[in-house]
């Protein structure tokens, strides 16, 4: 530290300027006919810095205060966000390096060899980008939807341009690769709106009356504050079973999209504190042994 101010004593601030001009024109590679320097590199790395950072806060702008006053879906304003932000950083990549006096022929030898290595490399990476410019293009799923695919069951809550995280009814966040979407089946809950029929099995005895039992069920279903009341729920009479008279209770819920089995216990607790009351008896598997012959050898 003592040299440095001693050499700024002697040569004074015109020299120092000097030598720090020299050491950032100090080249470092030749691009075709362009020179990288020190210089070029550090106003490269400044600028891309700015321009994501800048890119971003333009893309949660729009996200969170412009696209809202056009009443679109939190997941439609996600995924024009994205694409707007990966159009903001290619095409102001390209003019930083344009302006940066880099020769662009040059780069496409550079990018000739990369588009090699990806291809060699890279491939999983590159189908997963791929796989989620479709999604955010075609939305077979966006933010905010209820999605199966494998054996993850979840919210989505991000899409980014190489994953999407989905949130269980745990709370775990599970990672999942764009590319899944595309190459498997996908069940989506909430793709045209939140509004699903769930199916619940409901048996009772032989000697029960199938009207006053749907009543039953219909009540039931109607009084429960999340169930819609339009469509209304419904019952259908399935089938004779074994040992019970076999019924499926349909509603249509918004609020339990991402806990059916929650409704499904809170309807059930109710249906089983009805049918007590009304005397309904639920019924258990039962056999009839009949014995006919082969016992009278025995002697007992």
């Amino acid at each position: 530290m003592q040299d440095l101010l001693q050499d700024i004593k002697e040569e004074g601030l015109s020299a120092i300027l000097e030598r720090l001009k020299d050491l950032l024109g100090t080249t470092i590679l030749n691009i075709g006919d362009s020179k990288l320097t020190i210089g070029i590199i550090i106003t490269l790395i400044i600028s891309i810095f700015v321009l994501i950072v800048v890119s971003e806060w333009i893309r949660k702008f729009l996200v969170h205060k412009l696209l809202p006053r056009y009443h679109m879906e939190i997941g439609t304003r996600q995924s024009v966000g994205t694409i707007l932000k990966y159009i903001m950083i290619t095409v102001g990549t390209v003019v930083i390096l344009q302006n940066t006096g880099i020769d662009m022929s040059a780069l496409g030898i550079l990018a000739g060899a990369l588009g090699v290595g990806i291809g060699f490399g890279l491939q999983n990476i590159t189908n997963n980008f791929i796989s989620g410019l479709i999604i955010l293009f075609e939305q077979p799923i966006k933010v905010g939807d209820r999605i199966e695919v494998e054996e993850v069951n979840g919210d989505v809550i991000k899409i980014s341009a190489r994953s999407t995280m989905v949130v269980t009814n745990d709370n775990i966040t599970i990672i999942v690769p764009n590319s899944q979407f595309i190459d498997n089946p996908v069940i989506n809950w909430s793709h045209n709106d939140r509004n699903i029929r769930f199916n619940y099995p409901v048996h009772v005895s032989y000697k029960e009356d199938p009207q006053k039992v749907k009543e039953i069920l219909q009540e039931v279903a109607i009084a429960h504050e999340g169930v819609l009341k339009s469509p209304p729920p419904d019952v259908l009479f399935q089938e004779y079973g074994d040992s019970s008279l076999d019924f499926i209770l349909r509603v249509w819920s918004s609020a339990y999209i991402n806990k059916p089995n929650v409704l499904k216990s809170q309807l059930y607790y109710e249906i089983f504190r009805r049918f007590r009351e009304e005397g309904i008896q639920i019924p258990y598997p039962q056999r009839d042994l009949h014995l006919k012959s082969g016992f009278e050898k025995f002697n007992y």
